[in-house]
């Protein structure tokens, strides 16, 4: 069993190496510069030696007047250390041990006028007690990286996409902020959807088509896959989220509604099982309406808890034969109209 629980977690680590463009961190984090003065900020799935959130919080520790650093890695990630290698070179990736990396301060070490990106490799290399072997597998369930965590006011970071739901559970067990990446079929998910709609997380600003750097064992694709001038192989995907507890700028605007239920009530037509009606575009919600809604899931890119309230679609539910979904959303086969299947809608109504 324990033979088979390795090859399984083996299998997943393959399909979760995805590691996250620097410009594309950039953009989402300018956002809550503000929120991380003074604060000590985790990276907990990231190889201090590799990873872009390292890198983004390691050059702007003084900008941002961090506190503390931390970045740890897990073992088994395929192609851990390949690139800077610093230690255990003669080893293969998978026998390398995991490190954590924490810094609580950077200066001009190599004395030229600036404190930099030149100053954090020397930093990594040269200053004792910053780099140090974990002693586990670096796992982020694992008790030595929980203690990490413990220390964490903000995370940050890409968790493995095949153990989100896991992820997220113990930021919220451990009462952690958090800016974290996910793939948008998480807000469907029963442990995620009901944090949305308790208000507990919601999504950041920069969501959609992201790319990603992929190992090179990663097989070619007909179409998302390409390879730059070195052979380092990428791959997108256009249904990436930020998942965030932190306020921003968006959560304050409201969408502008224009369109009227009541001079075409035909447009929207109600389910079949539950007391609501279709709206299948954002942009189409009614601003005469103060029933329940069914919209679709891209509604929580611009979603405002002044301007709506998100419903348990369990509490609408017209038909008995129906189950109760534990995940709070109309998916499946439920969400009918004169029997045709809709996609998977979030029941809304707005606030008056």
């Amino acid at each position: 069993m324990a033979k088979n629980k390795a090859l399984n977690d083996a299998a997943k680590a393959k399909q979760d190496e995805f590691y996250t463009e620097l410009r594309d961190i950039e953009d989402e984090l300018k956002y809550y510069k503000n929120y991380f003065e003074g604060k000590t900020v985790l990276c907990n799935c990231d190889d201090p030696y590799e990873s872009n959130f390292f890198k983004f919080f390691a050059m702007r520790f003084n900008f941002l007047k961090l506190k503390k650093l931390i970045a740890s890695c897990y073992v088994r990630s395929p192609i851990a250390q390949t690139q800077l290698s610093l230690f255990e070179e003669d080893k293969p990736p998978q026998e390398r041990t995991p490190y954590t990396a924490i810094m609580i301060e950077l200066e001009d070490y190599n004395g030229d006028g600036a404190a930099n990106i030149a100053d954090v490799e020397w930093l990594l290399k040269n200053k004792k007690g910053v780099v140090k072997k974990l002693k586990g597998d670096g796992d982020f369930r694992s008790e030595e990286c929980i203690e990490l965590l413990k220390q964490a006011d903000i995370v940050v970071t890409n968790p493995p996409f095949s153990l989100f739901r896991e992820y997220v559970a113990q930021l919220i067990e451990y009462d952690k902020k958090f800016i974290i990446l996910g793939n948008q079929n998480a807000i469907t998910y029963k442990e995620i959807f009901p944090l949305i709609m308790q208000n507990k997380m919601w999504l950041g600003i920069t969501n959609g088509d992201k790319s990603f750097k992929v190992p090179k064992y990663y097989e070619p694709r007909a179409t998302r896959y390409w390879q730059d001038e070195t052979g380092q192989k990428y791959r997108s995907m256009g249904n990436m989220c930020w998942f965030t507890n932190l306020e921003h700028k968006r959560r304050n605007e409201e969408i502008i509604l224009y369109r009227k239920y009541y001079e075409d009530p035909a447009q929207y037509p109600k389910y079949d099982n539950y007391d609501a009606i279709e709206v299948s575009r954002v942009l189409e919600i009614p601003c005469d309406y103060d029933g329940v809604m069914g919209v679709p899931i891209t509604f929580l890119d611009k979603y405002n808890p002044n301007q709506f309230e998100i419903l348990n679609a369990n509490d609408f539910r017209t038909n008995s034969n129906v189950p109760e979904k534990k995940h709070g959303l109309i998916k499946d086969k439920d969400g009918t109209i004169n029997g045709k299947a809709t996609y998977a809608r979030i029941l809304i109504r707005r606030k008056k």
